[in-house]
C-alpha cells in the first residue's frame, strides 16, 4: 500500500484535492465500519465528499464541526461544538476524540 503522501498526492492529482478522502472511503470502507469526518466550518468538500461516500457504502458516519452546518444533515451522529470561534471547535474536537480514544482502549484492553 503507497504511502499516505503517496496516496494524497496521486488522488489529488487525478481527480483533484476535493476528492481525495472519498476516493479512499470508497476503496477501503466497508458497511458496517465507522467513518469520522472532521471538519471546523463543517463545509469542507474534501470531507463533506468524503460523508457522501461513506452514507453510500453504509459506514455509520460520524461528524466533528460546529452547529448549523451541511455536514450535520450528513452524519448518523455529530459532535457540534457550540461556538465559531475555530480554536475552541477545534480544542473541543480534540478532547473529544482524546475521551474517546480513552475510552475505546479501556474497553479493549482494561
Amino acid at each position: 500500500m503507497p504511502s499516505r503522501s503517496s496516496a494524497l498526492t496521486a488522488i489529488s492529482n487525478d481527480y483533484g484535492f476535493e476528492h481525495v478522502f472519498e476516493r479512499q472511503v470508497r476503496a477501503l470502507g466497508r458497511k458496517g465500519d465507522l467513518f469520522i469526518g472532521i471538519s471546523t466550518s463543517g463545509r469542507s468538500p474534501n470531507i463533506l465528499a468524503a460523508v457522501r461516500a461513506a452514507r453510500a457504502l453504509e459506514l455509520v458516519t460520524v461528524g466533528f464541526t460546529k452547529e448549523q452546518t451541511p455536514m450535520q444533515a450528513l452524519c448518523d451522529l455529530t459532535l457540534a461544538a457550540p461556538s465559531d470561534e475555530t480554536a475552541l471547535i477545534q480544542q473541543i474536537h480534540i478532547m473529544a476524540a482524546h475521551a474517546i480514544c480513552g475510552e475505546v482502549e479501556h474497553l479493549l484492553f482494561g
